[in-house]
């Protein structure tokens, strides 16, 4: 499958996946309010815990070495068989382990991440954990199935599974709705009964995702079959990369800690984790349809042309990874700040909640460009099997993002303490791609970020007369005060409107610009098209 095709594969169903996914957080957000909810709060807190173990299975691991290590398997005698059911075999102990001592441990994890929850919050946290928790294995689960299909460029299965898991989701939180009712932001609202059906619904869907996920495997055309001797081939060899990434992982996972903690004082007076969370979803829309469905089919040619030894094409298709997706976040990012407060309406029950929220959704989206950068960057280093340096890169970025939070802490009222922590969070990282360009270039001695830059100042140039477009139309609809607040509808219609009018304004500047990345991107977006090519 060539990467233009994989991209539209990847970028269709993340695009279904997210879509889905914002409608589960719309009926959640329904269920349990958003903006000062106590119980959202204790709900988020929960539900964190497997995704945080997820990332460092998923990221820390399986995207800086597996795929890499599978892709060199292919050359083995057996096709990878022998060397894929050791890993596998390895894995799911590992998750089966993980899963039962973490789970175990539900009481003092709530406790490490939401200190200041009050005892019948952190009594509600704790029993949603036991319930979320036994995600682990089903997210490691899905993970190395996927990243196997991935590794053999079957890229579709991966990228679609997640909205059966929305789908389910979507069906629980609706009938916990009709049975129990709305806007159940008080932790007193919450019988046993209904906490039990909550956590339950979120773990369900996690589980139907992983076993769809099985359904796919013979399209790698390996047969798998326990395999308990793990010497011989090559797990040391992963072991030695992912000691690195496991580290950065965990530094990671710790200035995650200080985050949840610090902004969860602010629960039940202002935007707090829950709503901080929902502003990541809206932060993300972009940043998954755009940035992982073409940077993902680039890894792994990355990871081909790096083990070949052909430096040259993996500046090439590192130059054009970065500027394609480049042309598409750039707007993205402009077009969302300017529908900031509809967008944020999405996923609150008032429009007071809407502007007061906005902010965070705006100061996350401030990093939006450097994050997409660092998404290629980072992984031109793994497909080199260099996990060394992003883990140094990651530390300083990690540290300066928990001293930003620090003084966050110290220096704004609650009531914008997630935002000032999202804006901590975009500057880290800006420092952090900064470092990681400079290292690499000195492994590829010529890197080309000139004709980044170029490619970005024409972006940005074109995006600004985009966003004062789009700002004007959200004026003429009446602004914070007008429709686009009135419901989470209106509030989805009113974004829209929005981001359409300043992303024609956006494509006019760049085709007056003549940017040479503008044709490609369009050749993908006509994918997308039914009978387009």
């Amino acid at each position: 499958m060539s990467v233009g095709r994989a991209s539209v594969v990847i970028g269709a169903g993340t695009l279904v996946s997210r879509l889905t996914g914002v409608v589960r957080t719309i009926v959640l957000v329904t269920v349990l309010g958003s903006v000062a909810s106590r119980a959202g709060d204790a709900f988020q807190v929960a539900n964190q815990l497997p995704n945080t173990i997820y990332e460092i299975i998923s990221y820390g691991i399986l995207t800086a070495v597996i795929v890499p290590q599978i892709v060199r398997s292919a050359a083995h005698a057996d096709g990878g068989r022998t060397f894929i059911s050791k890993l596998f075999t390895l894995g799911t102990v590992v998750l089966l382990v993980t899963t039962l001592v973490a789970t175990l441990c539900a009481p003092l994890l709530v406790e490490l991440f939401a200190p200041s929850f009050k005892p019948e919050q952190h009594a509600m946290a704790t029993v949603l954990a036991y319930w979320c928790l036994p995600q682990i294995f089903f997210y490691g689960l899905y993970a190395l199935v996927g990243e196997a299909l991935n590794a053999r460029k079957v890229y579709g299965p991966f990228t679609w599974a997640p909205i059966v898991n929305n789908v389910v989701s979507i069906i629980g939180f609706v009938l916990i709705g009709v049975f129990f009712g709305t806007d159940l932001s008080s932790v007193a609202d919450w019988t046993p009964d209904m906490i039990a059906a909550l956590g339950a619904t979120a773990t369900a869907g996690i589980v139907v995702q992983a076993g769809v996920l099985l359904l796919f495997w013979r399209r790698t055309g390996l047969h798998l079959r326990p395999d308990f001797r793990w010497r011989g081939v090559g797990l040391g060899d992963i072991g030695r990369l992912a000691g690195w990434t496991f580290a950065m992982v965990v530094v990671r996972t710790l200035a995650g800690v200080v985050q949840t903690r610090v902004v969860t004082e602010a629960s039940g007076d202002g935007a707090s984790a829950f709503a901080m969370a929902n502003a990541w979803l809206v932060f993300m829309l972009p940043y998954s349809i755009i940035v992982m469905s073409i940077g993902t089919p680039y890894f792994t040619r990355l990871a081909e042309h790096a083990h070949e030894g052909r430096d040259e094409d993996v500046r090439t298709d590192l130059s054009a990874s970065i500027r394609i997706t480049g042309l598409l976040v750039t707007i993205a990012a402009a077009a969302l700040m300017v529908a900031a407060v509809p967008a944020t309406r999405v996923f609150v029950n008032f429009a007071d909640q809407a502007v007061a929220a906005a902010p965070v959704l705006v100061a996350f989206l401030i990093g939006l460009i450097p994050l997409s950068i660092l998404f290629v960057v980072q992984r031109a280093f793994y497909a080199y099997n260099d996990t060394r340096t992003p883990f140094f890169f990651t530390v300083i970025q990690c540290a300066l993002f928990v001293a930003l939070v620090l003084v966050a802490r110290e220096t704004l009222p609650v009531e914008q303490l997630a935002a000032g922590i999202a804006l901590g969070q975009s500057i880290s990282t800006a420092v952090q791609v900064a470092i990681a360009a400079v290292l690499l270039r000195r492994r590829l001695r010529r890197l080309g970020a000139r004709s980044w830059l170029v490619s970005y100042g024409r972006f940005v140039l074109a995006a600004l007369p985009a966003a004062g477009a789009g700002w004007l139309v959200y004026q003429l609809m009446g602004g914070d005060d007008g429709w686009t607040t009135a419901d989470k509808l209106l509030g989805a219609l009113g974004t829209a409107i929005i981001c359409a009018v300043a992303f024609v304004v956006y494509l006019g500047v760049l085709t007056v610009l003549r940017a040479p990345e503008l044709r490609p991107v369009l050749d993908q977006l006509r994918r997308f098209i039914p009978g387009g090519r």
